[in-house]
C-alpha cells in the first residue's frame, strides 16, 4: 500500500503569491493538473464573527473540514483542512493535510473513508523542510469506532432522519441529479456522524460514491454530494436550489414519502443498526423497503402501516427466502393485537402473505393473519380482502372466532341495511359467515331478495365489470344454497326491469347453467346475442328470446312481460308489432303480464297516417274492456269512431262526441287529434253527411275543428271536387251560407271559404255547370237562395268587369 500525502497552507498577507494557498509538501505520484483539483478542495474560509486572534479555545473550536472527493483520473483524495496558530499578521491560517488514492486502490485495511474521520494521522504543520516521509503504508482510524455514539446521535436527531436518509441514499446514486445534500449543523463533527449515519446504512458500493466535506462556506459551488455548512449558509444554500436540512433548527413537520428511509429511521431509534446488514443478506432492491421492514418487524421494531403492509408484500412474493423462524416471527409481529391503525393497503398484503404461507407452513403459524384477515372483513368492512380457505379455522381457534364474529355477522345481516349497504360488504359477511360455519340459513331468503336489486343498482353505476363481481362469482361457486337463493331472487326481479337484469349479465357472467329453470334470466341472457344476430327485426327477436325461456306465455305470463320489456324496453311497439303481440297470445295472458298497456301505447303513439292504428284501437277495446279507463279509453274510442267515420256509419251525434273525447282524453296526442280531426272534417265535407251533424258542428263554434274544416276545404281533393261537380259546389253553398248567426269562428271561416275556395271553382266552371249550380241551390233550398246564389256570383262577376274597366283607364 502506498499512499502519498500532501500538505497545503493558507497564505499570509504581504506574500507574493496572490492565491489563496500554497502547497508546502507533495508526495511522488500527484502531478501538476491533479494539485489544480485538489486546491479547491481543500481551501477553507473561516465563520463569520470568528475572531481575528482566537485563544488556544476558540481556535479549537473553529470548524474542520474533513473531505472525501473522487478527482478526475479515477482516483481519490482524504485530507483534513483546519485552522492553525499563524504569525505575524496571520495569526490564524489554515492547514491541510490530505492523501492521494489511486483509482482502484482500497483504503488501509479496507475501511471507509469516513472512518479515517478523527484519526491520529492527520497533522497540523508541515514537515520540517517540506519533506516528507515515505508514502504512507497506513491510515489508522480514530481512536474509537466509527459507529460509536452514533445511537445516541440518531435519536437526537429523529424528526431529521428519515428525510436526511433519503436524500443520502439517493446522492449517493450512480448519477445523482442536482447539486449537493446540505446538511446544516452547528457543530461539523456532527455532520460526520451523519455520514457516518449513512456509512452503516447504505450499501458499500452506495457509500464508496458518496463524496462529502463536513464543513464549507460555499455549498452552492461544490462538486462534492453532501456538505456540511453552519446555521448562517443555510440561507445561501436554499436560494441556490439545493436540498438543504437544518438539523440545528425546529424540527420538519412533513415527512418523506421514502418508505425505505422511514423504516432506516424507525431502525436507528430502535438502536438496532447491525438490522441493516442482516437486511442486505436478503433478495431484492437494497433500497426497497420490504426486506428491512421484514428484518425490523421480526427484531421488535414498531413500525407504521405502510412498512408493514411493504413487509407482508414482500414476504408474500418471497416466502422460501425465510426460514421459519423468521417467519413466525414476522407473523407473530403483523397479527399484534397492540396494532391499532392497520390500513387497507396493509391487510392485503397480509391477505397475499396468508395465501402464500397457507399450506406452506402449519396452521398453527398462519392461524393468527387468518384471524386477523376475518376480524377486518367483519369489522373492518374491507370488501377487498382475500379470505383464507375454510378449514384454516379447524380445532379450537376456528371455534373462538367463529364465537366471536358470528352474532355479530348475523346482527348486520338480519338488520335489513342491505338496501343501503354495498353488495361487496353483503357477499363478504355471507362468504366469512360460511367460513367460520356460522348457521344463517334463516335469514338467507330476506338477505338475497334485498341484495338481488342492490347488485342490479351497483352494477348501473359505472361502465364495464362491477368491482364485486369476482367476490360475487366465488361466493355463488362456493355457498351452493345462496346461488339458488339468488338467482331466484334474480329471476323473479328480471320481469319488472328485464333491461337491467340483461345489462347485468352482460357485465356479471352468473352460473345459472344448472337444473334451476329460470326462465327470465335465460332471456336476458339470450337477447344480446340475438339482437346482434337479427339486428332491428325486432319481432324476429322477441320470437327468439321467447323460445330461450322455454315456457309458453299461456302458462307463464310473465314471461311475455320479460320478452316486451327486453325488446321494447325504452320505447313503445309499432302498431304491425302490436297487432302481432295481441295476435300472439291471449287477451288473458296479456292481462295477466300487464303487456297490454305497451299496445295501448304503441295505437295511440303511431303518426297520423298508419292505417292499422284504428283497427287496433278497436281491437283493445274489445279485448280489455275493464283494463283500459280514463284518459287512455276515451283517445282509443276516439281512434275507433275515425275508424266508423270512415269505413262504416257512425252512430248519430258523431260531431259532437269527438269533441267530448278529446276533451275527456286531454292530454291527447297530436298524432290522434290529428287523425279523429282529419276524419271528422272529411265526413262533413262528404257529399252525403248528415246536415244533422254540420248543424252540431257549426253550433258548436270550436276553434280546433273549425280550423280543421277549413284546411281540409282548402285542400286539393276538395277544391277540384267543387270544380267538376255542381251538385257539390251547391250544397257547399247552401251550408256555407245556412248559419248567418253562428259564433265568430265559423262565420269567419265560412265568408273565407266563399271568398277564396268556392268563388275560384265556380269561376272555373261553365257557363252550364254555373246554371246546374243555381238550379241544384234553388231546388236543394229555396228560390230565395238561388236568388243568393245568383246576386253572390253576379258580384263576383261585376268584380271581374269592374276590374278590367279600372285596368283600361290606368292604360290609357
Amino acid at each position: 500500500m502506498s499512499l502519498a500525502q500532501v500538505h497545503y497552507i493558507s497564505t499570509a498577507p504581504g506574500d507574493a503569491e496572490k492565491t489563496a494557498g500554497r502547497f508546502t509538501a507533495v508526495g511522488p505520484g500527484v502531478s501538476q493538473a491533479l494539485l489544480a483539483e485538489i486546491e479547491p478542495l481543500v481551501g477553507y474560509a473561516l465563520p463569520d464573527g470568528a475572531s481575528h486572534r482566537p485563544a488556544d479555545a476558540e481556535l479549537r473550536s473553529l470548524p474542520q473540514a474533513f473531505t472525501y472527493a473522487a478527482l478526475s483520473d479515477g482516483s481519490r483524495l482524504v485530507g483534513r483542512t483546519a485552522p492553525a496558530r499563524g504569525e505575524g499578521p496571520a495569526p490564524v491560517r489554515f492547514h491541510a493535510h490530505a492523501v492521494h488514492i489511486p483509482s482502484g486502490v482500497p483504503l488501509p485495511g479496507d475501511r471507509l473513508p469516513v472512518e479515517a474521520w478523527r484519526s491520529p494521522h492527520w497533522v497540523s504543520v508541515t514537515p520540517v523542510g517540506g519533506t516528507l516521509p515515505d508514502p504512507l503504508g497506513a491510515l489508522p482510524p480514530g481512536p474509537a469506532p466509527v459507529r460509536e455514539g452514533l445511537d445516541d446521535f440518531a435519536v437526537s436527531r429523529g424528526p431529521w432522519l428519515a428525510a436526511v436518509l433519503a436524500d443520502l441514499r439517493r446522492a449517493s446514486e450512480e448519477a445523482p441529479a442536482g447539486g449537493p445534500v446540505v446538511l446544516v449543523e452547528r457543530q461539523n463533527a456532527d455532520v460526520a456522524r451523519w455520514l457516518g449515519l449513512a456509512a452503516v446504512t447504505l450499501p458499500r458500493e452506495s457509500v464508496e460514491r458518496l463524496t462529502f466535506t463536513t464543513y464549507t462556506r460555499r455549498p452552492g459551488s461544490s462538486a462534492l454530494r453532501v456538505v456540511g455548512a453552519l446555521p448562517e449558509d443555510a440561507a445561501a444554500a436554499r436560494e441556490a436550489g439545493l436540498r438543504v436540512h437544518v438539523c440545528a433548527d425546529r424540527p420538519p413537520v412533513d415527512g418523506t414519502p421514502d418508505m425505505w428511509a422511514r423504516t432506516a429511521a424507525r431502525v436507528w431509534r430502535s438502536r438496532a443498526p447491525e438490522l441493516f446488514q442482516e437486511a442486505r443478506e436478503l433478495p431484492g432492491d437494497p433500497f426497497a423497503a420490504g426486506p428491512l421492514a421484514v428484518i425490523a418487524l421480526c427484531n421488535g421494531v414498531a413500525l407504521g402501516p405502510e412498512e408493514r403492509a411493504a413487509a407482508a408484500g414482500w414476504a408474500a412474493e418471497r416466502p422460501y427466502a425465510l426460514d421459519a423462524e423468521r417467519i413466525g416471527r414476522l407473523v407473530e409481529a403483523l397479527a399484534s393485537p397492540g396494532i391499532d391503525d392497520r390500513s387497507g393497503s396493509e391487510f392485503d398484503a397480509v391477505g397475499r402473505l396468508f395465501g402464500a404461507l397457507d399450506g406452506r407452513c402449519p396452521a398453527s403459524v398462519t392461524a393468527p393473519l387468518a384471524a386477523m384477515l376475518v376480524t377486518e372483513a367483519v369489522r373492518g368492512g374491507n370488501g377487498s380482502l382475500e379470505l383464507p380457505r375454510r378449514d384454516a379455522f379447524v380445532g379450537p381457534d376456528g371455534e373462538a372466532i367463529a364465537g366471536v364474529l358470528g352474532p355479530e355477522i348475523l346482527t348486520e345481516l338480519e338488520s335489513g341495511a342491505d338496501g343501503a349497504r354495498p353488495v361487496a360488504r353483503t357477499v363478504q359477511l355471507l362468504r366469512v359467515a360460511r367460513l367460520l360455519g356460522v348457521n344463517g340459513t334463516e335469514l338467507l331468503p330476506g338477505v338475497v331478495d334485498r341484495l338481488a336489486p342492490a347488485l342490479l343498482a351497483e352494477a348501473s353505476e359505472e361502465p364495464g365489470p362491477p368491482a364485486f363481481a369476482p367476490a360475487l362469482l366465488e361466493l355463488l361457486d362456493e355457498q351452493f344454497d345462496v346461488r339458488t337463493a339468488l338467482l331466484g331472487a334474480l329471476d323473479r326481479t328480471a320481469p319488472e326491469d328485464p333491461g337491467a337484469v340483461a345489462r347485468f349479465l352482460e357485465r356479471v357472467a352468473l352460473p345459472f347453467t344448472g337444473t334451476q329453470a329460470l326462465p327470465h334470466l335465460r332471456m336476458c341472457a339470450e337477447v344480446p346475442g340475438a339482437m346482434t344476430t337479427l339486428g332491428r327485426d325486432r319481432t324476429a327477436v322477441w320470437h327468439r328470446v321467447l323460445r330461450a325461456a322455454g315456457l309458453s306465455p299461456f302458462a307463464e305470463p310473465l314471461v311475455l312481460r320479460t320478452a316486451v320489456g327486453l325488446v321494447w324496453e325504452d320505447r313503445a311497439p309499432t302498431v304491425e308489432e302490436a297487432r302481432m303481440l295481441l295476435e300472439a297470445a291471449t287477451s288473458d295472458a296479456h292481462r295477466a303480464a300487464g303487456t297490454w298497456a305497451r299496445l295501448v301505447d304503441a295505437a295511440l303513439g303511431a303518426p297520423a297516417d298508419t292505417e292499422d292504428a284504428t283497427a287496433l284501437a278497436h281491437d283493445l277495446l274489445q279485448a280489455f274492456p275493464q283494463e283500459i279507463g280514463g284518459r287512455e279509453r276515451a283517445a282509443l274510442q276516439l281512434l275507433d269512431l275515425c275508424r266508423d267515420l270512415r269505413t262504416g256509419a257512425p252512430e248519430p251525434g258523431w260531431a259532437e262526441q269527438v269533441r267530448t273525447l278529446r276533451d275527456r282524453a286531454e292530454p291527447l296526442e297530436p298524432a290522434v287529434q290529428e287523425r279523429a280531426f282529419t276524419a271528422l272534417v272529411e265526413r262533413l265535407l262528404a257529399p252525403d253527411r248528415p246536415g244533422a251533424e254540420l248543424y252540431d258542428f257549426v253550433r258548436s263554434d270550436d276553434a280546433e275543428l273549425i280550423a280543421a274544416y277549413d284546411r281540409a276545404a282548402r285542400s286539393e281533393p276538395t277544391r277540384a271536387r267543387l270544380r267538376t261537380h255542381p251538385a257539390y259546389a251547391a250544397d257547399c253553398f247552401t251550408h256555407w251560407t245556412a248559419h248567418p248567426h253562428a259564433g265568430a269562428a265559423w262565420t269567419t271561416t265560412a265568408a273565407a271559404l266563399l271568398d277564396e275556395v268556392l268563388r275560384p271553382a265556380v269561376r272555373a266552371m261553365t257557363a252550364e255547370a254555373v246554371a246546374e249550380v243555381e238550379e241544384t241551390v234553388g231546388r236543394t233550398g229555396s228560390s230565395g237562395r238561388a236568388v243568393a246564389f245568383r246576386d253572390w256570383n253576379r258580384s263576383s262577376a261585376l268584380g271581374r268587369l269592374g276590374r278590367r274597366i279600372a285596368g283600361r283607364v290606368r292604360r290609357g
